[in-house]
């Protein structure tokens, strides 16, 4: 139930509105139920859009009044519904009216009621920073920053923190929902998932886990009807409180689940019962500051914390191994070409591409990186004629770059990134950015990364041993688990997720069994590394 079409009629991809089994499934959830005095408290739906999560609300709110002898009039301020389109909010008024009709409420209540509970308004300019809420239920919009107009983005921006980098709308749906709740407060949302796992969801996750909130309920839902159109986002739904952080469900809906009964769904998740639509484990506690939440499946998350509890993490001090990515320049057609250098050869540095990545190896492409950089930083261009005069071709576009703006005026031939020439000379390994697998390549102290590779060096591991194991189903499972999956399937292995990933002690793994790992590496040998592999690590096998 998403609208935002008054901000820019652009954002029609976002309405997307829930289907009736997930809404009731949400509210159980919630815990929204006529057996509780619900006239008596407040529930807010944060972006009303068609009313479905409306309309099962005050079916449940007419039972609750009905139950506890109270008068509907008593219950004018029990529903509290936001819709910032105009015409979506009139639809929602029509739907909660007939929806009390139907109820048998008389038609001037039905309309007065209506009126009262829902507004025409930007939920998140209206919410009030202290709480109000026992609730706040619904399916935020999705709708990147940038697409915002500037003037409103900002203000979003200065109203919720927990909204940075290039995050989504529903990121300020979130907190703006969470501040809204009294102690006890749920907040219930069926949303994309993203936030979880990535960047921009960091500070989300942090003020969740750090100001006095809790996660009880997660389920996954990327495989299931939860929509009425279909919709390109991985939705599930989040149950938190304000409340002290206990035991954490992680569920799995499967298909099939929309037929399923309400209850028995809820007594699944709730107390661990058996269910052929829905996949539940409950966890003692949960992930802290602005950690990942990994919830793809309930399986591949408890096999994720025995490993983390059993394994360090892949850069440690503890192995000297570290992680990094390649030199970002502002300028690659200048700095970047595959042509013999033309300047002083040592401002040449052998540079490796993605496309060089074949095999576990390095097939390089012949491409220089021309490289302003010394062991003692930027290099003086007068001792380098030539390599001035290379640069000095393309001074004025090398001059508008943000980073040559924002340094001294003499040192407009830097790169964005200093070269590491310690680094150049090491044995590493190179990952691809975007790749439908983790497929680690071996440098041995030839070329230097280029911005869209990254690498890893060491001081204990075998980088043969170590490379079989990433490319190993068990590397790749943390990925999965960790890193946002793009369309098309391709993953990204950006630094973040990269640390993430957990090896064995090498001091662990015995001689036979570095030998085996290494042959894989070097034979590219994926069954192999992959046998191995779990032996290292001392598992069986991996969730499906």
């Amino acid at each position: 139930m998403i609208s935002f079409e008054t901000i820019s009629a652009t954002f029609e991809p976002g309405v997307v509105y829930t289907k009736p089994w997930m809404v009731e499934l949400v509210l159980d959830l919630a815990g929204y139920l006529p057996e509780k005095r619900l006239a008596e408290m407040v529930a807010l739906e944060p972006s009303a859009g068609d009313g479905a999560f409306l309309s099962g609300m005050v079916k449940r709110l007419v039972a609750s009044c009905e139950i506890h002898t109270l008068p509907l009039s008593a219950a004018t301020k029990a529903l509290q519904a936001f819709e910032i389109d105009p015409e979506a909010a009139e639809r929602g008024r029509e739907v909660v009216k007939s929806t009390l009709i139907s109820s048998g409420v008389s038609s001037a209540t039905a309309e007065k009621l209506a009126r009262s509970w829902i507004k025409t308004g930007d939920f998140l300019e209206a919410s009030l920073c202290f709480p109000i809420a026992d609730f706040v239920i619904g399916n935020p919009p999705y709708i990147r920053l940038e697409e915002i107009p500037a003037k409103k983005a900002a203000m979003y921006r200065n109203g919720f923190n927990a909204m940075r980098g290039r995050a989504d709308i529903y990121v300020a749906f979130y907190q703006a929902a969470l501040l809204q709740l009294k102690p006890g407060g749920v907040c219930a949302y069926i949303c994309a998932d993203r936030w979880m796992l990535n960047d921009y969801g960091s500070a989300l996750r942090e003020f969740i886990t750090t100001q006095g909130f809790a996660v009880r309920h997660i389920i996954e839902a990327h495989d299931v009807e939860a929509f009425e159109s279909e919709v390109s986002a991985y939705p599930a739904v989040t149950i938190l409180a304000r409340e002290t952080q206990g035991a954490v469900t992680v569920s799995k809906a499967l298909p099939g689940i929309e037929w399923e009964e309400t209850q028995s769904l809820v007594k699944s998740i709730t107390i661990l019962g058996s269910s052929p639509s829905i996949n539940t484990v409950r966890f003692p506690d949960w992930f802290h500051g602005s950690e990942p939440w990994p919830c793809s499946s309930p399986e591949k998350l408890k096999m994720l914390k025995h490993l983390e509890a059993t394994c360090l993490p892949l850069e440690s001090k503890e192995t000297g191994t570290k992680i990094g990515i390649g030199v970002a320049t502002g300028a690659d057609k200048v700095f970047i070409s595959s042509e013999k250098p033309v300047y002083e050869k040592d401002r040449a540095l052998p540079l490796a591409m993605a496309y060089d990545l074949e095999q576990g190896r390095v097939n390089w492409s012949g491409h220089y990186l021309a490289n302003p950089w010394n062991k003692n930083g930027l290099v003086d261009l007068a001792e380098y004629p030539a390599f001035k005069k290379h640069l000095g071709k393309h001074r004025e576009l090398l001059e508008a770059r943000h980073t040559a703006k924002k340094d001294k005026p003499q040192n407009w031939h830097k790169t964005i990134d200093r070269v590491n020439l310690e680094l150049f000379k090491k044995d590493k390994l190179y990952i691809a950015d975007i790749k439908d697998r983790l497929l680690p390549c071996l440098d041995e102290g030839k070329t230097y990364p280029q911005h869209n590779l990254y690498w890893i060096t060491s001081e204990q591991w075998d980088l043969s041993v170590l490379g079989a194991l990433l490319m190993s189903e068990v590397g790749q499972f943390f990925i999965q688990c960790y890193g946002v999956r793009m369309r098309g399937g391709y993953l990204r292995f950006q630094a973040q997720y990269l640390r993430r990933i957990r090896v064995p002690d090498p001091k662990s793994i015995s001689p036979i069994l570095r030998k085996k790992l290494k042959q894989a590496f070097e034979a590219q040998n994926f069954e192999l590394a992959n046998k191995a592999a779990l032996e290292a690590y001392g598992i069986s096998s991996l969730p499906i």
